[in-house]
């Protein structure tokens, strides 16, 4: 299988730097309509404002359907304090400590960006001394700093600013040449650019899928209800989100793709996972299988609302996940060959 790599680093960059914190996902949406159309495939939006394309595959009896989400962790402005600076609160699940010291983009309703940085309201230890060092790192002790002179709320407002704003964190990218890549939003926006890769290699070797198959992206994961339309007569629904690493319940490796097999919501349907660890088997493809104990997906939340099909999570193993991020090369070339294999 001859993957174009570079092409995937390349849109994954790309894509890291359009900001899509979940609620605020247009622009990402925009982005991911062109690169469709690039390839000549025709799209539809839902009426959340996600994304949806279609395949035609050399089996149209039986239907499948994939998933990455472009939403991110991100924030809304809370409140607007009396001495000019912002609460915020969170969107997604994270911890306040891991973007603590941030650079952030404040996005106000007009489309005019401010910048600023999230910090702890009591931040100098020089001013604080242990207060500093040991204060909770919760939604009330953090504030972001605009970098505007601005004293007072009036101040911020007379910039546009005001609450429901949207905040994205700056993302960090860094693409080694040993193969890691880190950055904040690695998940989900690589799984974004490994369907982009997938569909490049259909094009450039004249492939149709197995089935017919259809590819969703997805824009509220983060907070859990992206996908909610579906195929009629949907056989299978594959989620392509990020896999666990490095912890006491997170066994993954970053060179190799994830299978789950449960997570916070429910086991993944024992069928169709023991089918992709098969042709994983039996295309030489290097994989873990994941047990997720805080973790969703696209796939499990629609299993919740009631709907009848099989169902599957698989991705590339991440680090640090929700954190300042890391995956590997092989993970994400992984993750696709097991891709064209069974798809």
């Amino acid at each position: 299988m001859q993957i174009d790599l570079e092409y995937i680093i390349n849109k994954t960059v790309e894509f890291l730097k359009v900001p899509s914190p979940v609620g605020y996902t247009d622009l990402a949406i925009e982005w991911v309509k062109k690169e469709l159309e690039a390839f000549g495939l025709e799209h539809s939006t839902t009426k959340k404002g996600a994304l949806i394309t279609y395949i035609k595959g050399e089996n149209s009896d039986y239907k499948k359907m994939i998933s990455a989400h472009v939403d991110t962790l991100g924030a809304v402005v809370k409140k607007v304090k009396p001495n000019g600076r912002l609460e915020l609160t969170n969107t997604g699940g994270y911890a306040w400590g891991s973007v603590e010291g941030e650079n952030v983009n404040i996005h106000t309703i007009s489309g005019k960006v401010y910048e600023g940085t999230l910090l702890p309201v009591k931040a100098s230890v020089h001013v604080y001394g242990d207060v500093a060092r040991e204060a909770a790192r919760v939604e009330e002790t953090m504030e972001v700093r605009i970098d505007e002179d601005v004293k007072t709320a009036e101040d911020v407002f007379n910039l546009g600013i005001c609450q429901g704003d949207y905040v994205s964190y700056e993302t960090r990218t860094r693409v080694l040449e040993n193969g890691y890549i880190k950055s904040r939003y690695l998940d989900d926006k690589v799984c974004v650019a490994q369907i982009l890769g997938y569909i490049k290699y259909l094009k450039e070797n004249n492939l149709k899928p197995k089935t017919d198959l259809w590819i969703y992206f997805s824009n509220y994961e983060e907070i859990g209800h992206g996908v909610s339309v579906y195929p009629e007569d949907l056989d299978e629904f594959i989620a392509i989100d990020i896999g666990l690493v490095a912890g006491p319940d997170a066994h993954g490796d970053e060179k190799k793709v994830n299978i789950v097999a449960k997570d916070s919501r429910t086991p993944y349907d024992f069928a169709l996972r023991k089918k992709l660890q098969k042709v994983a088997d039996e295309n030489g493809i290097s994989y873990t299988v994941g047990v997720h104990n805080r973790y969703g997906s696209d796939a499990s939340i629609a299993i919740l609302q009631g709907f009848d099909f099989k169902y599957a999570c698989i991705g590339p193993n991440v680090d640090a996940t929700h954190h300042y991020e890391r995956c590997h090369n092989d993970g994400i070339v992984e993750t696709v060959k097991l891709m064209i294999a069974y798809l």
